[in-house]
């Protein structure tokens, strides 16, 4: 069961710009295959399908707990698209073209069918793909594989993060890479006792 709170894991600040290719490079780490959709759905999954739950209890409470935290970072990473998003366009009548930027921006799905909010998808306008989740039933490869997915999203997040000077991207970031170090150094521990 995840008990939700009506908060944000952190306080995102509100600037007075939007930078619709930085929110472009931040859905990236929402829907793409290091994003919080795969780390959300492959421990969900994992957690769901645990065997043996009464033997090998620490090991299952760690891929549920980690559960849990991943639902708070898709909320936040969806947030934080959003507010970087924002104002990215004007409203005007139709012929005078008030989507005309979204020609030149990096991910032209964000404005045609998402209004510029975060959607379940990659930095391109793909959509996220359940053939990303892993649940093997075997503990050591699950946990193998989620150290390499957490280790693959660090590497997405740092390199997102050299990509915007954006606050509000670089806030949330900046957070989730010490959240996902913690996860790739209890995944470590936990494949080192297993």
């Amino acid at each position: 069961m995840i008990k939700r709170v009506n908060k944000l894991p952190i306080d995102l600040p509100i600037p007075e710009y939007g930078d619709a290719n930085a929110a472009s490079a931040v859905q990236e780490l929402l829907g793409g295959k290091f994003g919080e959709m795969s780390t959300l759905n492959n421990y969900m999954y994992q957690s769901f399908n645990f065997r043996q739950k009464g033997k090998l209890r620490p090991f299952y409470d760690l891929v549920a707990s980690i559960t849990a935290e991943e639902f708070g970072h898709v909320e936040l990473v969806s947030n934080t698209i959003n507010i970087v998003g924002k104002g990215s366009s004007f409203t005007a009548n139709p012929n005078l073209t008030p989507l005309q930027d979204a020609i030149n921006k990096r991910n032209t799905y964000a404005f045609i069918a998402t209004a510029q909010t975060s959607m379940p998808g990659d930095s391109m306008g793909n959509p996220w793909r359940g053939d990303y989740v892993f649940s093997s039933g075997n503990l050591v490869l699950d946990l193998l594989h989620n150290f390499f997915l957490e280790c693959g999203a660090r590497t997405h997040k740092m390199r997102v993060y050299e990509m915007t000077d954006h606050p509000t991207a670089r806030e949330m970031i900046g957070y989730l890479l010490v959240r996902g170090g913690t996860h790739i150094l209890a995944y470590a521990k936990a494949i080192e006792m297993a």
